[in-house]
């Protein structure tokens, strides 16, 4: 095959999910709805963070900027997609494709260092009670998002510079919905191997070191908690951590998921059923779970959803 130019104007092909015309309506009204959900319930929780002070907890600081962090990884991949599907078009330019790959990239690191960021704040609050005011000070809180969002930044921008410097050869399929980085490298003609040594180092950084620190984090939570006497205190000691839980494990199950999925099948259709789930379904649910499961983000949305009739926010 042919290198091709970077000079030149070039032009990705998505492959998407289907290319049967009849279903096409389907998938655009299933991921607008879904796109619409995530939204407006991430900014839902922002919003209710924001305005209520009974909020203004470290635990809810991590949620907030969580929240939005959603809202940028589903706006990531979602419109392009609704634009393609709506113009009957799969392509998407090279500059778009290099700046999706940019964003998915650091969405995606801010999710992983908050949600590992969450388990250490609810291991102090509730193994170190009476130094948790000073552990997780305002300060600190504000260091640990500042962090979480450099390291995301800075490795989107040096995987994103190396991909800028491959040449791509004639065949610009990407068997995606999204320009996804592994299916991009088998696309270039010139050397990957410094961008595949970044993309499994950098990989096992983000998923396995942070995903050690949420166990070890749970396991101390969970031997605190059997000591507690109280069945009452037990509860609420749980209650407190079921929501951050149940997002862990809807996090790295469907990332999990779209690894093993891409490993051991060979069918590119299953790997992005897999990766929608990752992207697209997993933003979807966190409201759901963080409202459904905490009675105070309940109680702030109700407040906030009233205020929209009163023209005031108690």
């Amino acid at each position: 095959m042919e290198p091709m130019n970077q000079t030149t104007a070039l032009e990705f092909l998505l492959l998407g999910f289907s290319q049967d015309s009849e279903l096409q309506p389907v998938l655009f009204g299933l991921f607008l709805s879904t796109y619409l959900v995530t939204v407006l319930g991430n900014l839902l929780i922002i919003l209710a963070v924001i305005l209520d002070p009974h909020l203004h907890t470290p635990m809810y600081f991590f949620l907030c900027n969580l929240s939005l962090a959603d809202i940028g990884f589903i706006s990531t991949t979602v419109p392009k997609m609704l634009v393609n599907i709506q113009t009957q078009s799969k392509a998407i330019s090279y500059v778009a494709c290099i700046t999706q790959m940019y964003f998915f990239m650091v969405f995606g690191g801010v999710d992983t260092f908050l949600l590992t960021t969450m388990a250490y704040d609810r291991f102090v609050a509730i193994c170190h009670p009476l130094h948790y005011p000073v552990i997780m000070s305002p300060q600190v809180c504000g260091r640990l998002v500042l962090a979480s969002w450099s390291l995301s930044l800075s490795y989107a921008l040096i995987q994103s510079l190396l991909t800028l410097r491959l040449s791509f050869c004639t065949n610009r399929v990407i068997r995606h919905f999204y320009c996804e980085l592994v299916q991009a490298l088998t696309l270039a003609c010139s050397d990957t191997l410094v961008n595949h040594i970044v993309l499994y180092m950098v990989t096992g950084l983000l998923g396995f070191v942070p995903f050690l620190g949420i166990l070890f984090s749970y396991t101390r939570i969970i031997s605190s908690i059997l000591k507690i006497s109280s069945v009452h205190g037990r509860y609420k000691a749980f209650s407190t951590c079921g929501s951050h839980l149940s997002v862990v494990f809807l996090f790295y199950g469907t990332g999990l998921g779209v690894y093993l999925s891409s490993g051991i099948s060979s069918s590119f259709h299953k790997g992005m059923v897999a990766s929608a789930m990752y992207t697209v379904v997993t933003p979807m649910l966190n409201p759901f779970i963080y409202s459904l499961r905490n009675t105070d983000i309940k109680r702030a949305i109700k407040r906030l959803l009233r205020a929209g009739y009163d023209g005031t926010y108690l």
